[in-house]
């Protein structure tokens, strides 16, 4: 008899499972990626707008998201990052105001000088932070008001909090703002102006999971697409059954999970209590998200925020701002998300509804345009975008490998001093697949059929 490889399913190909499956299967594992749609790339996963395919949500390169970096060298299209200058807007009492630069800051009218000195000590202090845990068991707003004060949380904090968590907000550890500071601070060029500079690889996010998705074949990772896991069990004398939706069963030494914890919990039956609980107890953030196609430019903010409860949506994304036209046909490409709670009943409208509360908010904050100048409207719905961090997250945190030998469970909401972003993703990555490397391989003497 001679010894086999190792072998590993990848449930999930996303970002977090292209990743995984490629380090696994350069380290000698013989690797299986499942995946429930007939794409790759999950939350980074591109579909059809009109006239062009792009990303089904939005997505930047930072110029600090260097293991992103790294991995695009890899792919051979870290040359492909398309770099431009962006700028911020605000929208205020239906006013837009542009915070882009020193100057405009400065002459920000809904801030008075203290509340502006206060802003940006807040940032300041935030961004020289590197003792994270002590802020996870604070909660935001608590925090906010400490540093900025009342006015300012109240006039910009807040709103700019539900815009992306809702009334989750209020069980959120000031964690959270940290590494948004962080992050974005980061992004500012160290010129005299300190604009920030984002980057797309040219033909976005598809083109990125194309390349990885060819990778992967070449190196002999068995790609299985459309095909739904239904449970993963412990089976005697080792291993572990993968059944799937239509009834096929499968067998592997190995098993990672990169889907969201509660769908974790639920495919996996041999989980201790005590880490079903851990999974089913994390809060998670979903979206309802849309795409519009224009005729026309906005104002040229990569991001609005959005300070005003009345809008149903919260954020306006003006990817063209940063993608060349040329690349949208000539048209603009603009994102509507809505972040709401996992269980929000919001999740179930339809197109139409989602259509029949944002295009007319929209127009109404952009009267430069007209119904007909929107040529596309299309939604995407996700339930379990981004886990919340509430107070003392990382103390709950389930680990990764769990009592089922064999079987781990990894996914963003093991990102625990960051954002959800995909360099961040790609750094939980490489850190898991080390670790999961680093443990004792299990070499079977007769070759398992699967």
């Amino acid at each position: 008899m001679t010894a086999q490889q190792d072998t590993w399913a990848i449930v999930g190909g996303g970002m977090l499972g292209l990743l995984l499956a490629h380090r696994l299967t350069q380290a000698g594992r013989r690797v299986t990626l499942i995946e429930a749609a007939p794409q790759l790339g999950g939350l980074a996963s591109a579909w059809r707008l009109g006239d062009i395919t792009w990303d089904r949500h939005y997505h930047v390169i930072l110029g600090t998201d260097t293991v992103l970096r790294g991995v695009l060298g890899e792919l051979g299209l870290d040359s492909d990052i398309q770099w431009a200058r962006t700028r911020t807007g605000f929208y205020v009492d239906e006013r837009h105001y542009s915070m882009s630069n020193s100057w405009e800051f400065l002459t920000f009218p809904p801030l008075n000088l203290f509340d502006k000195v206060r802003l940006v000590a807040t940032i300041l202090y935030a961004s020289r932070v590197n003792a994270w845990q002590r802020l996870e068991g604070v909660l935001v707003e608590d925090w906010l008001r400490q540093w900025s004060g009342r006015r300012l949380t109240e006039k910009i904090w807040l709103p700019l909090l539900r815009a992306k968590l809702g009334d989750n907000y209020r069980k959120t550890s000031a964690a959270f703002i940290w590494a948004t500071i962080k992050r974005y601070y980061g992004a500012r060029s160290t010129g005299g102006a300190k604009t920030e500079m984002f980057g797309c690889v040219t033909g976005g996010y598809a083109r990125i999971i194309e390349r990885f998705r060819a990778v992967l074949l070449a190196e002999g990772v068995e790609m299985q697409l459309g095909r739904a896991v239904r449970c993963v069990a412990p089976e005697a004398p080792g291993g572990l059954a993968v059944a799937l939706a239509d009834g096929t069963l499968q067998r592997f030494d190995q098993v990672v999970l990169t889907v969201a914890s509660p769908v974790a919990a639920r495919l996996c039956p041999g989980l201790a209590e005590e880490e079903r609980q851990q999974h089913e107890k994390i809060d998670y953030m979903g979206i309802v998200c849309a795409s519009l196609l224009l005729r026309k430019p906005l104002r040229g903010f990569y991001v609005t925020n959005i300070c005003d409860p009345t809008v149903p949506f919260t954020g306006v994304i003006e990817m063209s701002a940063v993608v060349n036209r040329a690349q949208f046909e000539g048209h603009t490409l603009v994102y509507l998300p809505k972040y709401v709670d996992a269980q929000d009943p919001a999740l179930a409208w339809t197109d139409r509804d989602v259509e029949d509360r944002f295009l007319p908010a929209f127009l109404k904050m952009y009267p430069q345009l007209e119904p007909q100048d929107v040529l596309s409207f299309q939604v995407s719905r996700e339930q379990y975008v981004m886990a919340l961090p509430t107070l003392h997250y990382s103390e709950h945190l389930p680990p990764v490998s769990t009592a089922v030998p064999g079987l781990h469970i990894v996914n963003s909401a093991h990102i625990i001093n960051g954002t959800l972003n995909v360099n961040q993703t790609m750094q939980l990555a490489e850190r898991e697949a080390a670790r999961l490397l680093a443990q004792p391989q299990h070499v079977p003497l007769v070759e398992e059929t699967l």
